[in-house]
């Protein structure tokens, strides 16, 4: 199956991330490679792009998409680690960092990844094929109380209890090794009143167990902070978000970034050390056109937030 992954809020980011044609830009989760290879047309020779993602078959698809293009590198690793890989690269600074922080098209429709609550497939969800922990060992393994946990602060389910304490009375019988098992669980355990007649009743579950397989959220907050340090003054960063909680950690690392004081209120004076080094560009997120919208259902919940820094 071929890489294809529509991308978001395409024209946004590039405009967002005012080029320079020969600047350094970061694509840090750059998938099918359909914000980059924009990027690269706005790229002279002498500018570079530096191509990291976690999923090795995005990868190589971005490789071969991007061929006729020689002003690339390549990595294979985590958008959460782009300090450490810049400074592996021996670069210091960049002109702008892109991060689309959504499952890619392909990985939902690619049935053997088992993001998809669609089809049967075996219980995966790894984005990064080469870890250990997947769907299927968070399923049936993790406590009930844990699996109420996660279901709840990343899918936001108000049904989080029920469906954990189902998905645990169901592996004592049998090992929950599919997508279809995990399905038929989630749906027994919502009442049919609640359940929403445009959104599947295992949307939020699914969200949260991928979240958890993924270690999405957790390192988010810092990987923006560090992401707007790797940046040359004026150097831009642009974030495409898909939920509540990782919008709300990107607007509170550039909040913070903007030097907002955290001050208990009533101080003769600043105490936090709030410290202002890039300025937010769009105080209020951008979202698609309802053109896009209609045209790629996945871009409903993009936002897109952008900072420069100082």
């Amino acid at each position: 199956m071929n890489f294809v992954h529509k991308s978001v809020l395409l024209n946004e980011c590039i405009e967002g991330l005012n080029i320079k044609p020969n600047g350094i830009y970061v694509d840090g989760t750059i998938g099918g490679a359909g914000h980059s290879s924009e990027i690269l047309k706005n790229l002279s020779n002498e500018g570079m792009l530096i191509g990291i993602d976690k999923d090795e078959e995005a990868l190589k698809a971005s490789k071969e998409r991007l061929k006729d293009y020689s002003n690339v590198i390549y990595y294979h690793g985590n958008h959460d680690d782009i300090k450490k890989i810049l400074e592996e690269l021996k670069i210091e600074k960049v002109d702008g960092i892109l991060l689309d922080l959504g499952v890619s098209s392909y990985q939902i429709d690619e049935k053997s990844r088992g993001f998809s609550y669609l089809s049967d497939n075996d219980l995966d969800m790894r984005m990064d094929k080469t870890q250990e922990l997947n769907a299927k060992y968070v399923v049936n393994n993790y406590s009930e109380e844990n699996l109420a946990r996660i279901i709840y602060e990343y899918g936001e389910e108000r049904f989080s209890r029920q469906i954990a304490k189902n998905i645990c009375i169901e592996r004592k019988k049998q090992e929950i090794k599919t997508t279809k098992q995990l399905v038929e669980i989630i749906e027994k355990s919502i009442p049919a009143k609640f359940r929403q007649s445009d959104s599947h009743p295992a949307k939020r579950t699914f969200q949260a167990i991928r979240i958890e397989v993924n270690d999405e959220i957790k390192p988010l907050y810092k990987a923006v902070t560090e992401s707007i340090d790797c940046l040359k003054p004026q150097g831009r960063l642009c974030i495409i978000t898909f939920h509540s909680l990782e919008d709300r950690a990107v607007k509170n690392a550039y909040t913070n970034a903007e030097g907002k004081c955290i001050c208990p209120p009533g101080l003769p004076y600043c105490a936090c050390g709030a410290v202002k080094k890039a300025k937010i560009i769009n105080k209020k997120p951008i979202l698609p056109t309802k053109e896009e919208m209609i045209e790629n259902s996945r871009s409903k919940s993009a936002k897109l937030r952008i900072i420069e820094k100082l």
